[in-house]
Formats: C-alpha cells, structure tokens, sequence
C-alpha cells in the first residue's frame, strides 16, 4: 500500500449502490492485492448500510478513501467521480460485487506497466474459471461487443466488462457523460477514435444472479445500443476539446496541407524537428526523412503520435514544452532543420521560445516558422483555440532575428482567407471555422494558389525561413545548449 506523500502505482475505483452483503469481502481482497495503491469507494446514496460499513473500514485504512454523491447518480456517474480524483499512475475500475477476482489485478496492470498499452480490457468470455450461467444475458453482452466493434472498428471480445484499467492521463483527459451504464461504450469508443492503445488479457468471471444483487437489466440494453450508435457513428462536436477538433479537421484539409508544405520544404532538412505535432497532420509529409522527431506539449497528443507511428522507421516521438529550458536536451538528436507551424502564437514567451529553438539546432540548421499573421484579425476564433496574438511582418521577424536567426525569406500566404476569417471571428464571433465551410475552402485551394503565384502584401498567415549563422557565436551558444541539458 502506498505510504506518506509516495504516489501509489494503481487508483481503484469502486462505484457502490446498496452492496451490503459483498463490500466488505470485496475490500478485504482489494487490500491483499500487493501493489501501492490508492482506493476510492463512491456511494451512489445506498440505503442498506453500505455506506455505514465502508465507513468503518475506512477509519482503520488510510489508503481507502470514501465519497457520497449527493443524490443516487447511477454507475457511471460514480465512475467519473472517481476518476476526478484519482492520483495513482494507472486507474483500475472495480464493481463492488465478487463477480471479479482482484487477485488478477498484476495481470491486467502488466502491459501498461511493460509500455505496450495505454487501455486494458479484461475478457471475461476468454478467460477461466468462469460460472456458467443466464445464457441470455452473455448473447446481450456478445451482441453489445459486436455492435460496439462494428463502430469503432476494435476487435475486443467483452466490451462491457467491468474490468478496464487505463493510464491516469488517458482517462482523466477523456471527458466522459454517461451516468449509468452507458460508461462501458462510451469510454470504448471515445478511446478507439483517439487511437489508444487497447489491449485485451483473459480473466476469470463469477457472475451472479438477480437475486444475489445483480443489477443491469434488459433497459440498460436498450440504452448502452443507442449509447454505441451516440458516440461511435453520431459523436457530438462537444465530446472532445474544441482544439482536438480542430486538429481532426484540419487533418482532413488535404490540399491546404499539402499548399503550407510546399511553402516551407526548401527549409527542410533531412533530421528534422517538428514542433506542436498534434495528431501527426503534418508529420505525415515529413516522413522519409532519416529522422524526424515528432513533438507536443500535450500528452495527450503525444500518445497519438506514438500510437500513429510506433513502426515507421526514422520517426521519434517526444514531449517538448519550449517555455521550459529542459526542452534542451533534445539538442542530442543534432537536427539540422526545426518546423514550428501554427504553433508560436500558444506560446506566451515567444521570444523564449524562439531562443530555445536555436539552441536545438546545430550551426546552419534551418527554421520554418508558420504563424496567423495581422493583429487587427484577432476574434473569438483566435481566444477559442489559445492563441494569445497574431504576428506583423516586422515584429515577428524581429522576434526571430532577436533569437539570433538569419532570416531568408518572410511572405504571407491564403490573402482571400483573409475575409472568411474576419466575417466569422469577428463579425459572427463564432469559436470555429465551420466545417463546411473549411471543405469548401479545400476545394478553392488550387485555384487560390494560382491566384497567388506571386506572395501576396497581406494574409491570413505569415512564413518566415530563416537559419542558425554559423560561427563561434553560433558554437558558442550551442556548447550552452547542450550543457544546460546535461545539468
């Protein structure tokens, strides 16, 4: 069990409606499990003592801590209670019942222990010894799996088992709705459209009957088919935070992708740093080269790109905050390029930023910086997605020259882009480009870049392609780069 101020490896969360007769037997084998861990009971208002004997427990455990929701709230409700407040490095749901063994806890936490998963199912139809019981109710549960893997193309064979144990900041950055049952396919398939990793282990299952406690019903099948359908094929724009969305949308903008590539490869080189990578939009068009490392300051982002490239050969995948002088130690990877698209503006010390990218480059190395340029644009739709400015020509390249870079080029790019922004932002003062107009503007692209064939006074956007001057300055600071890494 963890002590004092230590972070405990697992959080088990222990939702209880009304389970007088099996939680304190449930607790006992919780506490025997041999792992640092944190418990977290959340009575859902029991009104059969339930709460009365978990309290006793509790006088005499430090590490079980115990939570009354305010009103009965339901499963899920109670789930993501305890999710809140959970601190242990891995987060393991646990019913309140004796149909689960936590004996086999070791084994469901191993693969996010050994880094091959972010997600663990635990089987109950792969697994032995199991209670052979209630024919009906394992043809509802295959049937709620199939349906659930139809939508969101997962192959798990017992989608609706209690046992799921996920890394602390998977869960806790997945924002979830369900208050019943529904938590079981929503969680699934809110992890599937993110791209975790999932992996699957065999454990046994001791099912009971009604009789005994059992709770689910035939209401709760109905419920969790229009939760599968809800999330896996209709997921609201509300499900995740608006800048993942973003990102989701603009990894479908093709040509306007492919357009902001071929104005920054020239300054590309063959070890190249990339900057804010979110979900591998760009990235995608870097590969082949003999290195490139991918980077975000975002976990969760940095998750999907592991899980996006795990087995391309030449791409690396790290977490890089530049606000943080320990970014520096990525100096080891020697890279001779650096590419910062739509990325500065999140930064509030931008120059720091700047000084920091140079001191990952070595002498020479090159610069592509992508940023929404003209202060008088800034709107609603800028505030939504954290940007904290929009750049003039002549103070961003200023701020890079400051740096100490040499600018090659500067030009604006997408000058008709100009108006949907400023209509929507500051006219309709909308959070975000509507996704049917961005579709629209994808298609216009190769007939704006005809347009513009000649870089444009104005933009939406700014690019600046600068480089790192050799020279003993220029060794200089990078001798310091790599020393305030190594401190």
């Amino acid at each position: 069990m963890a002590t004092g101020t230590e972070t405990p490896i697992l959080s088990v969360i222990i939702p209880c409606y009304n389970e007088r007769a099996t939680v304190a037997e449930l607790l006992r084998r919780v506490r025997a499990v041999p792992i640092s861990k944190e418990v977290i009971v959340v009575d859902d208002q029991s009104t059969d003592g339930s709460w009365d004997i978990v309290e006793r427990i509790a006088a005499e455990w430090p590490g079980l801590r115990h939570i009354r929701q305010p009103v009965n709230m339901g499963k899920g409700a109670a789930l993501r209670k305890g999710i809140e407040l959970a601190v242990g490095d891995i987060v393991l749901i646990q019913d309140a019942d004796l149909e689960y063994e936590p004996s086999e806890y070791p084994v469901l936490v191993q693969p996010i222990l050994d880094g091959d998963a972010d997600v663990v199912f635990g089987s109950r139809f792969e697994g032995y010894p199991r209670r052979v019981m209630l024919y009906w109710h394992t043809l509802g549960n295959k049937f709620l799996t199939f349906l659930s893997n139809a939508t969101t193309n997962l192959n798990l064979t017992d989608m609706e088992t209690c046992y799921k144990v996920f890394r602390r900041d998977v869960i806790q950055s997945i924002p979830l709705k369900s208050n019943r049952f529904g938590f079981e396919p929503e969680v699934t398939a809110k992890v599937a459209r993110r791209g975790y990793r999932v992996y699957e282990v065999p454990i046994s299952y001791h099912g009971r009957d009604y009789w005994e406690g059992k709770k689910i019903n035939w209401k709760d099948g109905v419920s969790a088919i229009w939760t599968i359908l809800k999330y896996g094929l209709f997921p609201s724009s509300s499900d995740e935070p608006l800048g993942y969305r973003t990102l989701v949308r603009m990894g479908k903008l093709k040509r306007y992708n492919q357009w902001v590539w071929e104005s920054i490869k020239s300054h590309v080189g063959d070890r190249v740093l990339e900057v804010g990578a979110g979900i591998g939009n760009m990235t995608r068009l870097l590969y082949g080269r003999s290195q490139v490392v991918a980077t975000d300051v975002e976990t969760p982002y940095v998750d999907i790109l592991r899980n996006k490239f795990r087995r391309r050969p030449g791409i690396d995948v790290e977490w890089l905050d530049l606000s943080d002088d320990r970014c520096l130690s990525l100096a080891r990877y020697d890279f001779d390029s650096a590419v910062c698209l739509n990325v500065l503006e999140h930064i509030d010390d931008d120059t720091g930023a700047l000084r920091r990218l140079h001191g990952l480059l070595q002498d020479g190395g090159t610069l592509a910086i992508y940023v929404p340029a003209d202060p008088s644009l800034f709107g609603s739709m800028d505030t939504s997605v954290g940007h904290y400015r929009r750049y003039s020509k002549d103070d961003l390249v200023a701020k890079i020259e400051k740096a100490g870079f040499v600018v090659d080029r500067v030009f604006y790019q997408n000058r008709l882009g100009r108006l949907g922004w400023w209509f929507n932002a500051r006219v309709l003062r909308r959070e975000h480009m509507p996704s049917g107009q961005s579709r629209l503007f994808d298609m216009l692209v190769p007939m704006l870049r005809r347009i513009e064939s000649t870089p444009p006074s104005n933009g939406l956007s700014l690019i600046v392609l600068a480089h790192k001057a050799p020279g003993a300055e220029a060794a200089r600071s990078r001798e310091e780069a790599l020393a305030d890494a190594a401190r």
